[in-house]
């Protein structure tokens, strides 16, 4: 078999290594030939413009990661918003077989069904290192496919963007009446609990907040965190910039691939699309760990007003978020099977993080 023969020639080459006296030094293996495997082309549609990097590089990066592991046999071509397909159709599509695979946000299609949230994130969920432990390791890949199985697509982690801010607004945002009739760009379970606030909740793509904040179409918008935001230019004309993005606490970023397509590939293309995308994930949230801070700073020596959330807000919105979960669990099945088991899990991840994790960070923040 031609997986074996490579494999046990990367083998000798190893040992060779080993008896030069270089066998502390990284060694990284030709990619197979792949010469008995099919040439296979096809097509992701981003729901993320080109010029959001850090995003839609996730994708860019699963496609040349793919190429190079099976010698370029497998073939992605990445399509930004908007080229081949609108930026909020991109699951459609997959579920369709319009297109092969998409890079999108599950949240984005909550009007679906609520549960596409926690493939991305829900109000005062998990963060994260929370959520990457949870559907890696604690069950929720599980728990997603089966949901997931239901729109014939299958998911793969494929970026991070760690706690969001809670955006960009005209006005000080000060108490909850404050919320009363504001007009802010937010996408899935995070402008329904905005809405019960007494917001007025705007489902935007990317390509689109500038403006509409420009045009006073909006007051407010949320996007990303600063090094996106900041490309974006909403501090232009929105000075108040407001932490913590309470709504996605630790959102993740998913590859959808039509089930169909998926079953169809060779299990050598599996495991280059699974290794590929694993990659892409975890260096998005390295990415947006290195730039935030430094776009942060930018940001305020331009004059940006830094705000936090009131805990007037922040109360509020916790016990309308929980108010709006119990509701749908007695009357949306899906969503109660992976509620029950995502809750146990915060109570768990955060009864540790609290022991370690936060007690350090507290402590080095102030001495900062």
């Amino acid at each position: 078999m031609e997986r074996r023969s490579f494999l046990k020639k990367a083998g000798v080459g190893l040992a060779a290594g080993a008896a030069a006296g270089v066998a502390s030094s990284p060694v990284v293996a030709a990619p197979a030939v792949h010469t008995g495997l099919p040439e296979i082309k096809w097509r992701m549609t981003s729901s993320f413009p080109r010029g959001v990097d850090t995003l839609f590089g996730s994708a860019e990066l699963l496609s040349t990661r793919v190429s190079e592991i099976t010698g370029g046999k497998f073939d992605i071509r990445v399509y930004p918003a908007g080229e081949l397909l609108p930026a909020l159709q991109a699951l459609d599509a997959v579920q369709q077989g319009t297109v092969e695979m998409s890079h999108t946000c599950s949240y984005y299609y909550t009007g679906k069904d609520k549960a596409f949230g926690f493939g991305t994130a829900i109000p005062f969920g998990l963060n994260a290192r929370q959520m990457d432990a949870w559907i890696i390791a604690g069950g929720g890949q599980e728990l997603l496919d089966e949901f997931y199985s239901n729109y014939n697509i299958r998911s793969f982690l494929g970026g991070n963007t760690g706690v969001q801010m809670g955006g960009w607004y005209r006005k000080e945002i000060n108490t909850v009446a404050d919320m009363n009739g504001l007009k802010i760009r937010i996408a899935g379970l995070g402008g329904e609990l905005l809405a019960r606030m007494g917001a007025v909740p705007q489902q935007l793509a990317p390509g689109d907040i500038y403006t509409a904040l420009e045009k006073g179409t909006i007051d407010a918008a949320e996007f990303v965190a600063p090094y996106d935001d900041e490309k974006l230019g909403l501090h232009k004309v929105a000075p108040n910039y407001y932490a913590p993005g309470f709504w996605e606490p630790g959102p993740a970023v998913h590859f959808f691939v039509n089930k169909q397509e998926w079953d169809k590939l060779p299990k050598e293309y599996q495991a280059a699309f699974q290794a590929a995308s694993r990659e892409a994930h975890i260096l998005m949230t390295a990415s947006y760990d290195h730039k935030n801070p430094q776009a942060l700073a930018r940001l305020l020596s331009q004059g940006v007003k830094l705000q936090r959330f009131s805990n007037e807000i922040m109360k509020k919105a916790y016990d309308l978020s929980q108010e709006m979960y119990a509701e749908e669990s007695a009357k949306n099945p899906a969503w109660k099977k992976i509620y029950t088991e995502f809750v146990k899990y915060r109570q768990s991840q955060n009864a540790w993080f609290g022991v370690a994790e936060a007690s350090y960070d507290r402590f080095m923040q102030s001495i900062r």
